[in-house]
């Protein structure tokens, strides 16, 4: 996706009413600016989530981690917790990126936030 990014960016450039002179060497640098995101997206490590059950701690790449948490906002899934040093850390998921299956486990697996208690009412 990145890729495509980075050559409808290049024509974009050239679209528009950049002089030729000038267009010519931005749209190529976008192009290889698209090469080298969609590379370095490739050679990321993979991480690896374990929801173990509701009271269990929740494990990213064989780390405990604290106050994990997924959302969801229409299909995009988005997962957020700490490190144990205090780091906030955070993944997000489009349609194109998590497989069907491996939504649904998502989904299953992630814990549950508890909804807060209902305050009393200060009007009576």
């Amino acid at each position: 996706m990145l890729l495509v990014l980075g050559v409808l960016a290049g024509f974009a450039v050239l679209a528009s009413e950049m002089p030729r002179a000038v267009a010519w060497p931005v749209a190529g640098l976008a192009v290889l600016n698209g090469l080298w995101l969609a590379w370095v997206e490739l050679r990321r490590p993979r991480s690896r989530f374990v929801f173990a059950g509701q009271d269990a701690p929740v494990e990213v790449d064989g780390r405990k981690v604290q106050e994990a948490s997924v959302t969801w906002r229409g299909p995009l899934a988005f997962v957020r917790w700490r490190e144990s040093d205090g780091t906030r850390r955070r993944l997000a998921w489009w349609p194109d990126t998590l497989p069907p299956a491996a939504r649904r486990e998502l989904r299953l697996a992630a814990p549950v936030r508890r909804a807060a208690p209902k305050a009393a009412s200060v009007a009576t």
